[in-house]
């Protein structure tokens, strides 16, 4: 049944993740929805037509919960990086990972409290995380990168981000961000679903001084799982 949120419409849902106990997960409606009263998603660069796609589950989404699921959980200190629900921030933090969860959109802190609530979970630790052209506004003016909410600091040993290379990153300013914030001995996991910005961040990455190793993971549809068509972009550095 769909709930009702100042400006919005969500629903809630029992999401099955390979591997571990189901998830609930609150989630928006639809595509369809923007509630940006203050401008704080403008100020951040993020248009009423993108505004939706942090409440959203999307299947690479999926696909890293599967992965995050089988890491044998250690001491190692997790990023996920373009959380938005952040599945598998959540399972991570289920299973006792030490992880952080990041995004730039101003309300995906409160649907992680939301969600980490509904499972019955401890707060996950939260942080702001903007990179290029993600933060340039559509009416030119500058972009005001203040958050209510910490940016990212620190260095951590696995990075995870899935569905990341939605835009043309010339610049390489993702990967930039990933190596400020990767330890010198690291591993970075990225779900592509082959968005065609894979073999510039390849270039981005080498020149970090990271190794990849690419995994396909296309499969059709069967049963209640619908296809998938992408690849788990695997990147380690040893330094």
């Amino acid at each position: 049944m769909p709930h009702s949120s100042p400006g919005y419409l969500t629903k809630q849902e029992c999401i099955p993740v390979l591997g571990v106990d189901d998830l609930l997960i609150r989630s928006l409606l639809d595509k369809n929805q923007f509630h940006d009263p203050q401008d704080k998603a403008l100020n951040l660069g993020i248009s009423a037509a993108t505004w939706p796609l942090f409440g959203l589950l999307w299947p690479s989404g999926a696909r890293m919960a599967e992965r995050m699921a089988l890491r044998p959980v250690t001491g190692e200190r997790i990023l996920e990086i373009g959380c938005g629900l952040a599945l598998s921030s959540l399972v991570a933090h289920r299973r006792g990972a030490h992880v952080t969860a990041s995004d730039c959109h101003p309300l995906a802190h409160a649907f992680l409290n939301h969600n980490t609530q509904l499972n019955g979970l401890t707060p996950i630790t939260y942080n702001h995380g903007l990179w290029g052209t993600a933060a340039k506004r559509e009416d030119g003016q500058p972009v005001l990168t203040q958050a209510e909410d910490a940016d990212v600091n620190g260095v951590f040993d696995l990075i995870v981000g899935s569905d990341i290379l939605y835009e043309r990153d010339d610049e390489g300013t993702l990967a930039s961000f990933i190596d400020a914030h990767a330890a010198l001995t690291s591993e970075i996991w990225v779900v592509d679903p082959n968005r065609g910005n894979r073999s510039a961040f390849h270039k981005h990455m080498a020149r970090a001084g990271f190794a990849m190793y690419e995994q396909v993971l296309d499969h059709a549809a069967h049963d209640d799982i619908a296809a998938y068509k992408g690849r788990m972009l695997t990147y380690t550095r040893n330094v």
